[in-house]
């Protein structure tokens, strides 16, 4: 049985073997499928939504020039992190860089105040957590849960063993855990009033 990620590196080939013979026109295909996993792999990192918005326009103004030294052999998502990964450690860099929380997300139109509420409480302290992270930690959980990559090419866009990989997501695992708790104690007792 081929696995749908195997579908969509092969499809992602043949289209980007079409952009680089002339069919310009397409590279408009692999922007909407990826621009916001680069979009939310920025600001996951601490970019403000600004900052975020110009690195993913960078990012995919970057890949398209260089499209044509792409491996086919390699994946174009992890190639396209890499860039994406590498322009904010230049910007880093450059610019005095101040980490920006995602903030508040959007819920489904479906869902009542009270669970949309809910909802945007929790990820917004999920967000602050996440951030209380070491950036290596963070930039693995968010490349493997929020852009399903494998550890392999994760391992490409960090430049690291797949071994280390595989160590930082069960050590960032760990302490977003141990973070949890201690947070979830830490609203019991201020939920108890003074003594």
């Amino acid at each position: 049985m081929v696995e749908e990620r195997d579908i969509r590196q092969e499809s992602e080939r043949e289209l980007i073997h079409r952009i680089v013979a002339g069919s310009k026109q397409e590279f408009c295909f692999l922007v909407d499928r990826y621009k916001q996993k680069i979009y939310g792999l920025l600001r996951g990192m601490g970019a403000s939504p600004m900052d975020a918005q110009d690195l993913t326009q960078e990012t995919f103004i970057k890949a398209y020039r260089k499209l044509a030294s792409h491996q086919p052999d390699k994946s174009f998502a992890s190639w396209l992190y890499t860039i994406a990964a590498n322009l904010l450690k230049d910007h880093k860099k450059k610019h005095r860089f101040e980490e920006h929380p995602i903030g508040q997300v959007e819920t489904a139109v479906s869902d009542g105040p009270e669970q949309s509420l809910l909802q945007t409480e929790r990820r917004t302290e999920f967000q602050r957590l996440l951030a209380l992270l070491p950036a290596n930690y963070r930039m693995a959980l968010l490349l493997r849960y929020t852009n399903d990559l494998s550890y392999e090419e994760i391992g490409e866009v960090l430049e690291v063993p797949v071994s280390k990989v595989q160590n930082d997501l069960y050590r960032a695992k760990k302490r977003l855990k141990q973070l949890m708790i201690e947070n979830k104690e830490g609203m019991e007792y201020e939920m108890l009033g003074p003594r």
